[in-house]
C-alpha cells in the first residue's frame, strides 16, 4: 500500500465516535434521514466496542509507553482501536511479530494495554 497524501491521518474509534454525537443533532436540520441511520448504526457499534471506555488522555499515554516498541503508525491505530488482551491478538495487530518482537515485549505490551485500557469497570455488588 503507498501513502498518497501524507497530510492526512487516520482517525481512532474514539475520535469517530466523539465526531459523529457532534453532528447527531445537525444532520436533522438539513433532512439528511439517510445520514441519521448510518450516524445511529456506527454510534451503537462504537458504544459497544472497546472506545467507549477510552479517553484522550488514555490513549496519549498508551502511545507515549509504546514509543520503545517502533510500531507502524497503522500498527498502533489498531491496537488503540482494539487493545490486545494476549500474545494471539499481538500476532493479529502487529505485522511479523515473532521476529520484531521478544516475548517479554510482548508480555509488556498487553500489560501497557492492559493498564490504559481497563475496560468497563467491574460490577462490585
Amino acid at each position: 500500500m503507498e501513502v498518497l497524501n501524507p497530510c492526512f491521518s487516520g482517525l481512532c474509534n474514539l475520535e469517530v465516535m466523539e465526531w459523529l454525537r457532534n453532528i447527531k443533532d445537525t444532520k436533522k436540520k438539513y433532512g439528511l434521514r439517510n445520514l441519521a441511520t448510518i450516524t445511529y448504526e456506527t454510534l451503537q457499534f462504537l458504544e459497544e466496542s472497546p472506545c467507549k471506555y477510552e479517553t484522550r488522555d488514555s490513549i496519549m499515554h498508551f502511545l507515549k509507553d509504546m514509543e520503545t516498541y517502533k510500531l507502524s503508525t497503522k500498527e498502533l491505530l489498531m491496537m488503540v482501536n482494539d487493545p490486545p488482551s494476549s500474545a494471539l491478538h499481538i500476532q493479529l495487530l502487529i505485522e511479523d511479530s515473532e521476529e520484531r518482537l521478544t516475548e517479554d515485549q510482548v508480555n509488556e505490551i498487553i500489560q501497557i494495554s492492559k493498564r490504559h485500557f481497563p475496560g468497563p469497570p467491574s460490577d462490585t455488588s
